[in-house]
């Protein structure tokens, strides 16, 4: 269990990276986070990337269908923009996110916000995605989670996608998806078979 790092009003910042596969609790976990920093009375501001519509344009959600509401941004930079009076920022899906956003984010940080940010640290095919190793080498606090393999029942790490796309970026849900351990990754399309 993550517990947040004592704010007494300290002008210092920080930066929490919540990584995992899908299915993994990573958008939960993050809107936990974020609702915990408002019942303290820390001002909080969300962010999603345009691109992910999945559960509609400004909303933040987990499978678990908890939500949060967010400004879907295309660019990083309009992170800059942020108040002065907000404490807490809130990113996630960071995985969709351009290569600058580890610039703004540090810069945030170094202003003193508090930085939370969700997203996949691998893609498909088990390879790091998008800015999430920037992200985690910056990062003060790191936290991992993993889902259940669906073929076996161990711990899963990695994000199987059931289509033929080879695409990186391909949105969906157990439509598309499913967490799978190390091992029954490593098995493929066999799986789909049985």
């Amino acid at each position: 269990m993550f517990l947040e790092p004592h704010f007494s009003g300290q002008r210092s910042g920080w930066i929490e990276v919540i990584c995992g596969s899908m299915f993994s609790g990573k958008t939960e976990e993050l809107i936990r986070r974020l609702k915990r920093a408002r019942i303290a009375g820390q001002k909080v501001e969300i962010f999603k990337p345009k691109i992910d519509t999945r559960y509609g344009e400004s909303k933040v959600v987990s499978h678990d269908s908890n939500s949060l509401l967010a400004t879907p941004i295309s660019d990083t930079s309009k992170l800059l923009g942020v108040s002065e009076d907000v404490t807490v920022v809130g990113l996630d899906e960071a995985q969709f996110f351009e290569d600058a956003v580890v610039d703004h984010v540090i810069e945030l940080a170094n202003r003193g916000k508090r930085i939370v940010i969700a997203g996949l640290d691998m893609d498909f095919r088990g390879k790091p995605f998008g800015p999430i190793c920037q992200l985690l080498a910056v990062a003060e606090y790191i936290t991992k989670v993993h889902a259940i393999c669906s073929h076996c029942g161990a711990l899963a790490t990695h994000s199987y996608r059931k289509t033929q796309s080879q695409d990186t970026v391909v949105l969906g849900e157990t439509d598309l998806y499913e967490a799978r351990c190390r091992r029954c990754y490593g098995m493929g399309n066999i799986l789909d078979l049985k």
